[in-house]
């Protein structure tokens, strides 16, 4: 499977945010990647990309868990409002209309990359306030990735959000299913 080089150039411009380019280039060092920058549209092994994570939670001492995680909210907070706010527009005006058209918004990210092998998203138990969020990927190990991206979406649209695991394939699961609660700022 693979990743765009996009989240691993996001991965680069969180550490270089963080914790400065010196850093960066021991992380990629140490990783023993042989690529010296990544291209947005190009494929990459989905290894390339675990390597990294497991080198900057190596190299940083924080648990990988974390990694992803911060991942995740800068994919959300700058990347994908950077590169893609015209797209992140188009899913919705608050939290729950974003969340409730994911599967959709989904799709249209399969539209421009086409070799993504991309997760599906369904959507149920919707209330004013909350709402069940169905991951299914054939990656495992990225739950806190996404769980991260979820929090991302919570500080774009300005809103205070509750993540809770309902089921997870850490638990012998088949996907993960993330109860979401909501309550927007005053």
């Amino acid at each position: 499977m693979s990743m765009y080089g996009i989240v691993n150039k996001a991965i680069e411009e969180l550490i270089i945010s963080n914790y400065g380019e010196d850093t960066w280039k021991i992380i990629h060092d140490k990783s023993g990647i042989e690529h010296d920058f990544f291209i947005s549209d190009k494929a990459y092994d989905d290894e390339i990309t675990f390597t990294l994570a497991k080198t900057i939670s190596e190299e940083l001492s924080i648990p990988i868990n974390e990694v992803l995680l911060s991942l995740g909210e800068w994919w959300i907070v700058k990347t994908s409002r950077e590169k893609y706010g015209y797209l992140m527009e188009s899913g919705g005006t608050t939290l729950k209309e974003f969340l409730i058209n994911l599967p959709i918004f989904h799709n249209r990210i399969m539209l421009i990359y086409p070799k993504l092998t991309s997760p599906e998203f369904k959507v149920t138990e919707i209330t004013e306030k909350s709402l069940n969020l169905h991951y299914i990927s054939k990656r495992e190990g990225l739950q806190e990735f996404v769980r991260g991206l979820i929090q991302g979406l919570g500080i774009i649209f300005n809103t205070a959000i509750t993540i809770e695991f309902l089921q997870s394939r850490e638990e012998n699961a088949k996907f993960e299913i993330f109860k979401i609660s909501w309550k927007e700022y005053e």
